[in-house]
């Protein structure tokens, strides 16, 4: 069932759900330019707050003096010359959906606060003057504050202005936390709409999160057995030709060990004889995960029948002058079309 996103008086009511996300999604390509690949950058990619660089790996190993950092900062150049920006700049230009979802989030909670404290008002009144503690109040950020500014502090913030503070400084770490759908839901959501928009002559059939059984050639699921849906499927209704996408924007050791599962799934369900492409989509960066996903084997050939990376030209920036041996084997991968780029698979889905 899908959320509704406004309610009666057109208010936006789940400003993270599917329905606003694919609103938003679907104004940035109303006027987007540019390679298809750079519009998931600037739609999803977001800047470390721990590093200010845009993020490419897990962000512990990115701090300053770890291994990744040098690369981040060379990813983090790459990406301003591509985008025609400058290094300080580069956080303007990308993140465009969480800014955007994040606004709508903003407005809706402010609703939501006036709403609250009026019933909050009369839920207090019994407990006048007992000197409970206020909504908001933190102490331990007012204190960090003091401590850090000190003497610069030209006066002493009231208390009602001490909790607006600590109330929206963690609102917006409350906010951050929420990126994690867009990354999942909204990694899927994204490249379903670039495919849709980059596909001119509506060859394509483009669906996120369908049931397997609702793709031609795979049977009904038994009664009782849980829905199996995919993350993106894309049929192109001029051949026939089928493809089930499995997107990760990154790639965890849990969903490594989901892939042959999750392969497996579609082999029993499959009730033709026609094959069908199973594609890994991501924008990973680590080598040797990467590696292990062009070298996964299932009856003696390759599982995925690509690995889609959103931008090898990225791999190779990272990755730099004096790659290691598994990163010298990813690009290999590249060279031999093994691991092929977004914009590549599109024209392949077309072809």
């Amino acid at each position: 069932m899908t959320t509704k996103k406004t309610s009666s008086t057109g208010r936006i009511t789940a400003p993270f759900g599917a329905v606003n996300r694919q609103r938003l999604i679907s104004e940035f390509l109303a006027t987007a330019a540019g390679a298809p690949w750079l519009h998931v950058y600037r739609l999803l990619l977001w800047t470390d707050k721990t590093t200010g660089l845009a993020h490419c790996y897990e962000s512990d190993k990115c701090q300053p003096g770890k291994p990744w950092h040098q690369r981040s900062l060379r990813f983090h150049g790459w990406l301003a010359q591509t985008l025609g920006s400058t290094p300080r700049h580069v956080g303007d230009d990308i993140d465009w959906l969480f800014r955007r979802t994040a606004d709508d989030y903003a407005k809706y909670m402010v609703q939501q606060y006036q709403t609250l404290l009026k019933r909050a008002a009369s839920q207090r009144a019994p407990f006048a003057g007992m000197a409970f503690p206020e909504p908001g109040e933190d102490p331990a950020i007012v204190e960090i504050i003091r401590s850090v500014l000190g003497a610069r502090l030209s006066a002493e913030p009231s208390e009602d202005e001490w909790r607006q503070m600590t109330q929206r400084i963690r609102e917006l770490i409350a906010v951050e936390n929420k990126r994690k759908n867009l990354v999942g839901e909204g990694f899927e959501d994204v490249l379903a709409a670039v495919t849709s928009a980059f596909d001119h002559s509506s060859m394509l059939d483009v669906r996120a999160r369908c049931l397997l059984q609702t793709i031609p050639g795979f049977a009904n699921t038994r009664v009782g057995d849980k829905p199996n849906k995919v993350d993106v499927a894309v049929v192109n209704k001029t051949t026939g030709r089928r493809t089930i996408v499995t997107a990760k924007w990154s790639i965890r050791a849990d969903r490594e060990k989901q892939f042959p599962a999750e392969f497996a799934s579609y082999i029993t369900a499959k009730s033709d004889n026609q094959p069908f492409d199973y594609v890994l989509l991501t924008n990973e960066f680590d080598p040797a995960r990467l590696v292990r996903a062009c070298e996964q084997m299932t009856s003696n050939a390759p599982m995925f029948t690509k690995v889609v990376h959103i931008s090898p030209g990225a791999l190779r920036a990272v990755y730099g002058p004096s790659a290691e041996p598994t990163m010298l084997k990813v690009l290999s991968n590249v060279d031999a079309g093994r691991l092929v780029g977004f914009d590549d698979w599109l024209q392949s889905l077309i072809a």
